[in-house]
Parts: C-alpha cells; structure tokens; sequence
C-alpha cells in the first residue's frame, strides 16, 4: 500500500475510534488496528493483514452501530484491494 492510502486509512479508523457512541471494547480493537498500522517494524503486508483480522473481528460484533459499520467494511475494502 502507498503511504497516502495507509494515511486514508488510519484517518478512517481515527474518526471510528473517536465516535463516542463506540463501545468501549470495540474501541480498543479499532485502537489495535490503527497502531498494527502504525508498526513500522513490520512488513507492511503482515501490518495490514493483522489489522483486517482485527477489523473482521469487530465488524462481526452485534454491539458496532450500523453506520460504524459500513466505515469500518469501507476501511477493511480498501485495506483488501492493497
């Protein structure tokens, strides 16, 4: 992935954690995903496949508000077509 499309991304996940209606367990995962991202140790292909699974993991969660939903499946699309 370039680093102006991580950049959407981590923008992305930025504005879902910030959502005061998230719960607080779902928070935390969108936190992992967005530091995974962040890990410049790592590959950028293991970053980005560690943090879809984190991702999947949430938006299967029956407690994610539907529109958080859809900017979370947005955020895994993209991560996908990479």
């Amino acid at each position: 992935m370039r680093p102006e499309e991580i950049s959407e991304v981590l923008a992305a996940l930025s504005m879902v954690e910030q959502d005061e209606d998230l719960p607080k367990n779902i928070k935390s995962k969108v936190k992992q995903a967005i530091c995974i991202l962040n890990d410049d140790q790592k590959n950028m292909g293991l970053r980005v496949d560690s943090s879809i699974e984190h991702l999947g993991d949430v938006v299967d969660d029956p407690n994610l508000p539907p529109h958080n939903r859809m900017q979370l499946w947005s955020v895994v699309s993209q991560l996908e077509s990479q």
